[in-house]
């Protein structure tokens, strides 16, 4: 964690270096030293960062993907029940408004006339100033679902005299999250490139940076959906009009490579060499068509074997049994763990390589939105499960047996609703634990994961260390560093907060299950 922040700082102050004497730069220029950073490589930087920062094995590891139940921890299972460590809770909130503002810095490069021709070189002007706004909205998004209410309007501006920027609503950061993307697919040129280089998500192509920016102005939209006087249908007819994702090539996914250039997830094992975590009993139970007969939980496809099992995970003495989720760490036994999967010694086969492509965002779930829009239409639902199956193996560079997956398709399609829609678009968001975890939240599906007080196994139950009010957590509490940082604007960001505390409870704007039951209707 401390190398990889020591990293950023770097990447932080040569993007920003400048001197303020123009005789003492003329003086000291080093060639092997650049004073000014190209446009398209401060933003690969700061774009490959924060895939390193959110897709990990610390905020993403040990917070979404264990809220998402997803993964579970072999040995320390507190951060699985809503334990968390306040040393990288202040550092990723600090190391995120760092990104943020190296995207601003992108913008600014592109926008300010003594810059802005020599930029052009990297890439259209305006093309750019898209690219680095979209994934600036990716990413407060990412925080402000994280922890609700943050700084966003006075946020990176120190410079300006703002030494103790304000906590705004969380519905207004997402209103102009909103606003932000619309602006961005509207600047966008598709006859011109974004980025000439350092672009690793789309390889500079402006015509998918713009059906990105579409696409997660439809996600946005409909988180709101459970809102009343929310006008989520709206945005989301628009952006199907500007044009969203058409196919898994247009995926929005960040392709690493070789070493050094690897993914975090294949860092966790084999670079750190840690063997933290395994696949979850609920999550293996759902892809095997299991009920919980320990909750009393049906299944909707009960004896039906997802396909993407065998790419998800892998099996242990020919069996797929995940680790029981959320048990106290002394309770975490070595019968447990050796029932489970190792992927240390036996990884799945492509999430846990070095190059694996880390989506921010899928066509699948482009179909999910549109069939949830359309009041749960069979046909969008249909291509989003199509589309994800064939996604994933993808990935492998091969197929799933055609009979297979038209069998699996037949089962998963008897009954298109509120829960299949979820619970589809749950598996496929699998390794996204950000997006799964606020869906989680959003629409109180999947019913088959685990709720506080629930058996994970045996007589063992699932318990918090911190109140969620029975519920999985609602949000991640605000770092401690604010309270003494920017005190004043903290004291009033906890005081909005319910009960007055600095809680795990408070829900976010659209998160609706305590007051209106476990699955709130779209409004």
């Amino acid at each position: 964690m401390k190398t990889k922040i020591y990293k950023l700082f770097l990447l932080s102050v040569i993007a920003s270096f400048s001197f303020s004497c123009q005789d003492f730069e003329e003086l000291n220029t080093d060639p092997n030293n650049p004073s000014s950073v190209p446009s398209n490589m401060l933003f690969g930087g700061a774009q490959k960062k924060a895939m390193d920062y959110v897709y990990d094995a610390w905020f993403s590891g040990r917070q979404c993907l264990v809220y998402s139940q997803y993964w579970g921890q072999r040995n320390y299972t507190e951060e699985d029940r809503y334990q968390i460590r306040e040393s990288v809770n202040n550092s990723y909130f600090n190391v995120f408004y760092t990104l943020i503002k190296n995207f601003d810095r992108v913008i600014t490069l592109n926008t300010d006339p003594e810059t802005a021709a020599k930029m052009s070189a990297y890439g259209s002007n305006d093309n750019q100033i898209a690219a680095a706004k979209i994934m600036k909205v990716w990413l407060y998004s990412v925080m402000t679902d994280t922890w609700g209410n943050i700084p966003y309007f006075e946020a990176g501006k120190l410079t300006e005299g703002l030494y103790y920027p304000k906590y705004d609503d969380q519905q207004t950061i997402y209103a102009e999250l909103i606003k932000e993307l619309t602006e961005a697919a509207n600047l966008i040129d598709e006859s011109e490139p974004a980025f000439t280089g350092g672009d690793r998500i789309y390889s500079g192509d402006a015509s998918q940076w713009k059906k990105f920016a579409n696409s997660l102005k439809a996600r946005l939209a409909l988180h709101t959906s459970k809102v009343a006087g929310s006008k989520w249908k709206e945005t989301i007819a628009e952006a199907l009009a500007s044009g969203v994702f058409e196919s898994n090539d247009d995926v929005a996914a960040y392709h690493y490579g070789a070493a050094p250039e690897y993914s975090y997830y294949y860092e966790a094992w084999f670079v750190s060499g840690r063997n933290d975590f395994t696949i979850t009993r609920p999550f293996v139970d759902i892809l095997k068509g299991q009920r919980d007969t320990l909750n009393n939980k049906t299944h909707p496809w009960e004896n039906t074997v997802d396909p993407r099992l065998a790419v998800y995970t892998t099996p242990r003495n020919n069996e797929y049994v995940g680790i029981p989720y959320g048990i106290p760490s002394g309770s975490m036994t070595s019968a447990y763990r050796n029932t489970a999967p190792n992927w240390y010694t036996t990884s799945p086969p492509i999430t846990l390589a070095p190059d694996f492509p880390v989506p921010l965002m899928t066509y699948a779930e482009v179909q999910f939105i549109i069939s949830e829009y359309k009041g749960y239409s069979k046909a969008e639902y249909e291509e989003g499960v199509a589309a994800s199956l064939d996604y994933w193996a993808g990935l492998e560079g091969t197929s799933f047996d055609a009979d297979e997956v038209a069998d699996y398709l037949t089962t998963v399609s008897q009954n298109v609703n509120a829960e299949a829609v979820a619970l589809q678009k749950y598996i496929d968001l699998y390794l996204n634990g950000t997006e799964a975890w606020t869906e989680i939240r959003r629409t109180g599906y999947p019913d088959q994961i685990l709720k506080p007080g629930e058996l994970s196994v045996g007589t063992l139950k699932f318990t918090t260390l911190s109140d969620t009010k029975d519920l999985i957590i609602a949000r991640v509490k605000y770092p401690t560093n604010e309270s003494t940082l920017n005190g004043a604007s903290f004291d009033e960001a906890v005081s909005k907060l319910e009960d007055g505390t600095n809680n795990y409870y408070t829900p976010m704007f659209w998160d609706k299950r305590r007051t209106e039951g476990p699955h709130p209707v779209n409004k």
